[in-house]
């Protein structure tokens, strides 16, 4: 067992109300230069949807991520020995600008200086990159909120799987059948990206697993932006560099969430350390589709485990980072409740981005238009849902409906528990028996509603101590907030700040 450390995600979808501050805030911070103008670290899509960049999870045509082949071995899909050459050079699988799209802004000094007339004047749009006058035909998001629409929904590659049936319920309600789904680099533990770059400048930090390039060692070949199957590396115009999501380590480094974590206004976003087993990805990545999102759990490893604990410390990890695992809200969702699921599995890059699939609007549809109370009917609205489960399951379960229906289950256990102790209008033997079928405890249920409607900052970020002075002695406090822990004594703390 080779015990490594990570900093992992959780995105609770049921909370996220599509208002796009986390995008501005990382805009604001990272990408607002020349050169970045088209890139969005964080990007927030309304599913169904063909997303940025358009058709991302088209995999024929991207070749992202990895593949088994016929000795299930596992392989990257952009290139192999025979054409990694020519590709350096010309890349067919690569995005385009017009794939993205073409960054604009406006010339405002026309509004001052129209002459008089009897029509308003307008700022024409310029390409930020030419500054020619362009006709704009793309944006960022420019199917937002309108998923609801065939126009947009049915160019998604997930909604090809959907039944004539399905896709019709889909559509039922205009613009009503539609979820957000935010993405920012999933900073995978099984990283295409890393593999794939010539010349070394990607590269994962041992210390917490963050995906980084290296500016000085990237000679701009672009391998790593067709090799992302998320499509979260770009390349810098200006530059000549490619650049992505780096996860505000200066702040994570500090104590604090990154920029998009803390401006979130639906408290969707959750982080924590994770303890992994180095040794067992591999052989987890080559299972069978179906059952990617178990294998990828079994790689996590539970931090209160004294194996687990013995073998961290002989790798080096410290105390601090094993606590803050320990109490980790993304440990929580993803191995013991099993709510959160990664994205896109099938592209077996392990994620360390988890999403909570959302139980609205899949139960916006009923026959009765209500709720059913019943215990022996009440999971039956989750079958019967306007946004498919089929849908759902190709987003977050590589197709195998069963881990999606699970966590819808307790999700909605979760609702009725929680109706049930606010309005009593729920016999205790049905709330009883809602409970074991979704197979948590009550204890769980409130456990899960806690964390769910109104954390504080303290329950969604346990963020491990990676400052310098404390990963050297492997203490998690400062000395005057020792809580006896870090084996170290008050008087014997390295000082803050030297």
């Amino acid at each position: 067992m080779d015990v490594r450390a990570h900093i992992s995600m959780v995105f609770h979808l049921d909370k996220c109300i599509g208002c796009h501050t986390c995008s501005v805030s990382c805009k604001h911070t990272w990408t607002d230069r020349p050169g970045a103008e088209y890139m969005w670290w964080n990007n927030v899509e309304t599913k169904p949807g063909t997303g940025y960049p358009t058709l991302w999870e088209d995999q024929l045509n991207y070749k992202g991520g990895w593949v088994l082949d016929k000795n299930r071995e596992l392989k990257l899909r952009s290139q192999d020995k025979t054409d990694f050459f020519p590709k350096l050079f010309y890349n067919p699988n690569q995005p385009g600008l017009d794939d993205y799209y073409e960054p604009w802004t406006y010339r405002y000094q026309d509004l001052f200086d129209a002459p008089l007339s009897k029509d308003q004047p307008t700022a024409i749009p310029v390409s930020q990159i030419t500054g020619e006058p362009i006709h704009i035909e793309a944006g960022p998001n420019w199917d937002d909120d309108l998923s609801g629409s065939p126009l947009y929904a049915e160019n998604d590659p997930n909604f090809q799987s959907l039944t004539p049936d399905e896709k019709e319920m889909l559509f039922s309600v205009e613009r009503i059948s539609m979820m957000y789904l935010p993405r920012i680099c999933n900073h995978c533990a099984n990283p295409s990206c890393v593999a794939s770059c010539p010349s070394g400048a990607l590269y994962k930090r041992g210390e917490d697993g963050i995906v980084l390039v290296n500016q000085d060692k990237c000679r701009g070949w672009r391998a790593c932006v067709t090799a992302c199957p998320y499509k979260k590396v770009y390349y810098n115009w200006k530059t000549g560099k490619s650049e992505k999501c780096i996860l505000c380590y200066p702040r994570v480094e500090t104590g604090q969430p990154p920029a998009c974590f803390h401006t979130c206004v639906g408290r969707i976003r959750y982080m924590g350390a994770m303890l992994y087993d180095a040794e067992r990805i591999e052989e987890a990545m080559k299972a069978p589709q179906e059952g990617l999102v178990e294998a990828q759990r079994s790689v996590l490893l539970d931090p209160c485990d004294p194996e687990v604990i013995a073998q961290a410390q002989k790798n080096g990890i410290s105390p601090g980072w094993i606590e803050s695992a320990q109490r980790s809200p993304v440990f929580k969702y993803v191995c013991e409740w099993k709510l959160a699921l990664p994205l896109h599995p099938e592209f077996r890059t392990l994620p360390m981005l988890y999403y909570v699939p959302p139980l609205l609007p899949v139960m916006g549809r009923s026959e009765s238009n209500i709720y059913e109370h019943d215990a022996d009917t009440v999971f039956t609205s989750i079958d019967k849902a306007r946004l498919p489960m089929k849908y759902l399951a190709m987003l977050f379960s590589a197709g195998n409906i069963e881990p999606v229906r699970e966590a819808m289950k307790k999700l909605l256990a979760v609702r009725f528990f929680q109706r049930s102790s606010t309005l009593g209008d729920i016999e205790p033997d049905r709330l009883k028996k809602i409970l074991r079928d979704a197979g948590i405890s009550e204890a769980q249920a409130q456990a899960i509603y806690a964390l769910t409607a109104l954390p504080g900052p303290e329950d969604r970020f346990m963020m491990p101590p990676i400052q310098r002075e404390e990963s050297i002695e492997g203490t998690s406090c400062s000395p005057d907030k020792c809580k006896g822990t870090c084996g170290l004594g008050k008087t014997e703390h390295p000082q803050r700040g030297l």
